[in-house]
């Protein structure tokens, strides 16, 4: 008995210890070692000593329980703790010591669930803030120092060693260096940056040590906007809990009336325990938390960071979707559409001219030309006496002659190609940049921020998720924003707003439905705010934005939205089915205990067994589930990234062909002649290869991902169009030879083919990139011209 007493004695010092510091973890411990000690002296004859140990279990159960109810009635809340505290009270009100502390040990269990559901869910988070960069190295003119990564200040000029992460947001000094960026985006594949491209703090240098001119202060970086999220996204309980309240706000009081009746009924207070002891709300206290919990840690997995429960809950009831359209519908950056020549000119030759004059310009529109040039290998030259005036464009000398890029003075004397030129801008919503050499027009460049590749596909799987409007807000003018629009198949689009009209149509929304509002820019932090779940593309979007949003996609795939959509409903749905599922469970073995049939004992392991079968139920929410997005195999990926390559690569044989259609239409003489007759070795000797690559290779590779050959099938047609109008392309060249040149009647038929082939190359390099492409993990970089 001298031990039962010090037993006791340590239990009250530990029951003391779990009001206090509400501790899950000691206080399933107390329960169970009450429980087992209470069964070792039942088995040892000592019935006293068990009903003792039963009851200091319940006792440790009963008392913070209390604690918790009183803490929500404080905030007006009646929650279903309530039913616990009275079955707990009432099992040692009746002497039903066993079901007490079966009933102790059961809500010990809950609680102890719940809070590891909660640290997996969060597991990525506190990654993010462990990686945390805390110094960085500092160039100086005597060397290179360690200084606290908070002093670094923009200009300044960082080593980043092997192995160490990026401290700051800054733009390569180096030739190229070879990052990890899965810490930010879950994907486990290297990347490479050139010489004035941009880096994102976080990321991890996985090559040699580079230099790194920061463009940001830490506090201003990807990584700590990140890191503030994180510390506030824990996966807080009282959130989710809300859904359990809801039905505990007519679970509780027929709980009650049963017991009550029984009571009356019966003339027994056992039985009225019985009937508490079975209504003990554990599919409420569980079901529904372990589901959302096992949400929010399926969508931090791929990328999505969701402040809580209730963000969770809502983005799963959601039914109208606002979007941003630059940065999340659009790549964000402007994108060589087209090269046009002047007569005698090469568009690859335009283009070198115009990015070795952009080298040094920070206009965006420069990088765009920069950066396709690169893309397609050209060799750029080295501009001397290079000036750039504000909103005009630059200047330099290249190869001896004198070469502007950007804005020219309004000509009404300019030549038919010119004009041309002016005109397809305006149908494409594209900018122009206008190429003159020695002071002739020589070519011109457009320019157009593409829709973003994987948008199609996402907008098509949102609606599948549920969603009924889809809406686009931009502060862009209204003709480039009713072109995406109409792509996109959105109900509908309001263009020219500024940040306070965007508020004001998100609350209008709000009215109709529970609404999602998805942006990137400093500009969308408000409307983020205003809606019911604020969605921000983190990856390249701004600080402001992230921390107004309750979703945060820290990969840059807007397809991750669906995503999430995906995991929200079918969390929520399992939520709500494990919880009425035990509820329902309950309410038939309180029939039972009602009748005096179940006594409270038993009707505790019954109720334990209830309980396992709604937290496994709720545990199906962590399973993955490939309806958003197929998967591909590692060979299919392979093979998706490298075709994705060869369209960039490829965009100068499109660029031709066109500009041998137009030279066609313009005069067909012979300089018209030897512009078909390089498109066409162009088709021969790269596109065709390409697309019988294709067609034997990655199609075959896909079949078995998207359901079968037949998913291809439309793609196979393109194929065989592509190479029938290259052989009428190729006729009309034999036809030319016989004749020593273009014939008048091949002219029409020609003209034709030229601008169809151009036509269907792009509609059908838009299908592949939208349909395959997007499917890859990472894709490549997207918004390829005529996308």
């Amino acid at each position: 008995m001298d031990r039962g007493i010090t037993f006791a004695a340590r239990l009250r010092r530990l029951t003391l210890k779990i009001v206090h510091a509400h501790d899950e973890a000691t206080l399933l411990a107390v329960t169970t070692v009450a429980l087992a000690a209470g069964g070792v002296a039942r088995i040892g004859g000592a019935g006293s000593l068990a009903d003792l140990f039963w009851a200091l279990g319940t006792v440790a159960a009963l008392v913070p329980a209390v604690w918790w109810v009183f803490a929500s009635l404080r905030h007006g809340d009646v929650r279903v703790d309530l039913v616990a505290v009275l079955a707990l009270g009432g099992t040692l009100a009746v002497q039903e010591y066993l079901a007490g502390a079966l009933i102790a040990l059961m809500l010990a269990t809950g609680r102890a669930l719940e809070s590891a559901a909660q640290r997996r869910a969060s597991r990525d988070l506190r990654a993010l803030l462990e990686r945390a960069p805390r110094s960085a190295r500092l160039r100086t003119a005597t060397g290179v120092q360690a200084v606290p990564s908070a002093e670094v200040r923009v200009g300044d000029l960082l080593v980043v060693a092997p192995g160490e992460v990026v401290p700051v947001d800054g733009r390569v000094e180096s030739t190229t260096v070879v990052l990890d960026e899965s810490a930010l985006t879950g994907e486990p594949l290297q990347t490479e940056r050139s010489r004035g491209e941009t880096v994102r703090s976080g990321v991890l240098n996985a090559g040699t040590a580079f230099e790194l001119r920061a463009t940001a202060t830490e506090r201003d970086s990807t990584y700590a906007g990140i890191v503030r999220l994180a510390r506030e996204a824990g996966a807080e309980s009282a959130p989710v809990v809300r859904l359990a309240d809801r039905y505990a706000a007519w679970f509780v009081p027929l709980t009650l009336v049963i017991a009550g009746l029984a009571w009356f009924a019966g003339g027994s207070a056992v039985r009225a325990v019985a009937v508490l002891v079975v209504a003990t709300p554990c599919p409420l206290l569980l079901a529904a938390p372990v589901a959302i919990v096992s949400g929010l840690s399926r969508a931090s997995r791929l990328g999505v960071v969701v402040r809580g429960g209730a963000a969770l809950e809502n983005l799963g009831r959601v039914r109208t979707l606002l979007l941003d359209k630059t940065g999340t519908l659009t790549a964000g950056r402007p994108r060589v559409l087209d090269v046009i020549a002047a007569p005698g000119r090469r568009p690859a030759e335009v283009l070198r001219l115009a990015a070795s004059v952009d080298q040094y310009s920070p206009h965006v529109l420069a990088r765009a030309i920069v950066d396709t040039a690169h893309r397609r290998e050209l060799v750029l030259s080295v501009p001397s006496e290079v000036t750039e005036e504000p909103g005009r464009g630059a200047s330099g000398t290249v190869d001896g002659h004198r070469v502007s890029i950007g804005r020219v003075a309004a000509q009404d004397t300019r030549p038919p190609w010119a004009r041309a030129v002016g005109n397809r801008a305006l149908l494409d919503g594209a900018a122009v940049a206008w190429l003159t050499v020695d002071g002739r027009p020589a070519g011109a460049v457009l320019l157009r921020d593409p829709v973003r590749p994987d948008a199609p596909r996402t907008l098509r799987h949102l609606r599948a998720a549920g969603i009924e409007r889809l809406l686009m807000l931009t502060g862009d003018r209204a003709e480039p924003a009713r072109e995406v629009a109409a792509v996109l198949g959105l109900d509908g689009v309001s263009a020219e707003l500024s940040p306070a009209d965007k508020v004001a149509v998100v609350r209008a929304e709000r009215e109709r439905a529970v609404t999602v509002m998805v942006g990137d820019g400093v500009n969308d932090a408000p409307a983020l705010a205003a809606a019911d779940v604020g969605v921000a593309m983190g990856a390249r979007g701004s600080t402001a934005s992230s921390e107004a949003a309750d979703v945060v996609l820290t990969t840059d795939r807007v397809d991750r939205l669906a995503d999430a959509v995906f995991i929200a409903v079918r969390a929520r749905r399992i939520a709500v089915q494990s919880a009425l599922g035990g509820m329902l469970m309950s309410l038939a073995a309180m029939g039972v205990a009602a009748f005096g049939l179940l006594p409270p004992a038993v009707g505790a392991l019954l109720q334990e067994g209830i309980d396992v079968a709604v937290i496994l139920n709720a545990l199906r929410a962590l399973r993955v589930d490939q309806a958003a997005r197929p998967a591909l195999t590692p060979t299919a990926e392979a093979l998706v990234r490298r075709f994705a390559a060869e369209h960039d690569d490829l965009q100068d044989v499109l660029d031709a062909v066109r500009g041998a259609a137009d030279r066609v239409s313009d005069s067909p003489g012979p300089e018209a002649l030897a512009a078909v007759e390089e498109a066409y070795k162009l088709l021969t000797e790269r596109l065709l290869p390409h697309e019988d690559a294709e067609e034997h290779e990655l199609y075959p590779a896909l079949a078995p991902t998207l359901g079968g050959p037949e998913a291809t099938a439309t793609m196979s047609r393109a194929h065989t169009e592509i190479a029938h109008l290259s052989r009428r392309v190729a006729t009309h060249l034999a036809l030319s030879r016989t004749a020593g040149g273009l014939a008048p009647e091949q002219l029409d038929d020609l003209r034709s083919c030229l601008y169809g082939l151009n036509t269907v190359l792009r509609l059908h390099f838009t299908q592949e990139e939208e349909n395959y492409f997007s499917l890859a993990s990472s894709p490549p970089d997207g918004g390829r011209p005529g996308s």
